[in-house]
């Protein structure tokens, strides 16, 4: 009877760590979501919303880190359950940067001059595009365990990184045919970086959850969370 509590007091922890990584992971979202609308509208008051709103990340990735410990402490998970624990401490802390990056998208909102002149801002939201749905995936492969959805999330990241690029040499030539950018066109550049960054943290989330699923590594890829 005491194994079986243990095995159900283990369950329960485990669905609540799950249920507290998916908030983050749809928080963190929603987040890059409106930081984008912000920065393209100029919207002050929404980019401000998002800032704010980091704070609860915040505090799921602190109860994660909390209820994770926790349950190692007294459940002493082995083999599968113990991976599984550290997959959610691990994961809980790589979606809390992705909050992190929305946060400094939405902080550039009203440092764009002239925005409605200002070509280089619309090829912005195609690359957040491919961010979001990384995200947007690799939560859904994290709820689902699924290690198939997983591995197309880290293959789609090789795309935004190409659009990175592309982004970088257009703005650089861009800035230097037009001085008096420069100021708008260095906002730009930080924030496809944050963009950039998204993609290479949800390609990281995504191989955590293959390992997590399989008990192998997906790739031999060197680990991509450095900032």
């Amino acid at each position: 009877m005491a194994h079986e509590h243990t095995v159900k007091a283990f369950d329960e922890d485990i669905t609540k760590l799950r249920g507290l990584i998916a908030e983050m992971g749809g928080l963190a979202e929603v987040a890059i979501a409106e930081a984008m609308e912000a920065l393209v509208k100029g919207n002050s008051e929404l980019a401000r919303e998002v800032v704010a709103r980091d704070k609860r990340i915040d505090a799921l990735e602190a109860e994660v880190d909390r209820l994770a410990v926790r349950t190692i402490a007294l459940r002493a998970p082995m083999a599968d359950d113990l991976r599984e624990v550290i997959a959610a401490l691990k994961i809980a802390g790589v979606v809390e940067r992705i909050g992190d990056y929305a946060k400094n998208i939405a902080k550039s909102a009203d440092k764009i001059e002239n925005r409605r002149k200002f070509e280089p801002l619309t090829l912005i939201p195609t690359m957040g595009d491919l961010a979001i749905a990384m995200v947007h995936d690799v939560m859904t492969a994290f709820a689902a365990r699924d290690p198939v959805l997983a591995a197309e999330v880290v293959v789609r990241d090789d795309k935004v990184d190409a659009f990175y690029e592309s982004i970088f040499r257009n703005f650089v030539t861009h800035m230097m045919e037009n001085p008096a950018t420069i100021s708008s066109i260095a906002q730009l550049l930080f924030v496809a970086r944050n963009i950039e960054r998204i993609g290479d943290h949800a390609t990281n989330v995504a191989e955590m959850v293959y390992y997590a699923a399989t008990g192998s590594y997906l790739t031999d890829k060197e680990d991509k969370t450095g900032v």
